[in-house]
């Protein structure tokens, strides 16, 4: 007998270093692929997941004290979007529908993040990757 989903949304943060596998910088295709992969699974239960990523693999703001912070916080947020964008190629190759959306807008990447969006795309069966921040 099929047990009752407890949580029928869900918001995972996903680190940048998540991605880097260990490596320490950039992205290790095959942990994301795993990562989809354990995504796939949770989605199979019918279970409408969000994620928010981090960027630190490629940059982290707060280690740059010689650089402007509004500069710095910006790159980091630009981090978050490559992290992003790799996450998406991952889950669309197994089949998963998502969209990335930031708060920076970048139309030919992504969507803007507009909340009663996010959660349409969420009850349409979608993953939203949130990236870049949400404006909040």
């Amino acid at each position: 007998m099929d047990m009752p989903l407890v949580f029928k949304r869900i918001l995972l943060k996903l680190s940048g270093e998540a991605l880097a596998a260990g490596k320490g910088f950039g992205v290790d295709t095959k942990r994301v692929e795993e990562i989809a992969s354990e995504l796939q699974d949770v989605h199979s239960l019918g279970i409408q997941i969000a994620i928010v990523v981090g960027g630190g693999n490629f940059f982290r703001g707060t280690e740059q004290a010689e650089m402007d912070r509004v500069a710095a916080d910006h790159m980091g947020m630009l981090a978050t979007v490559i992290n992003a964008l790799a996450l998406q190629d991952a889950l669309e190759k197994l089949g998963i529908y998502t969209r990335v959306m930031s708060a920076i807008e970048m139309a030919r990447v992504c969507e803007p993040y507009i909340r009663r969006r996010a959660v349409r795309h969420l009850e349409k069966g979608r993953v939203v990757i949130l990236a870049a921040g949400t404006g909040n």
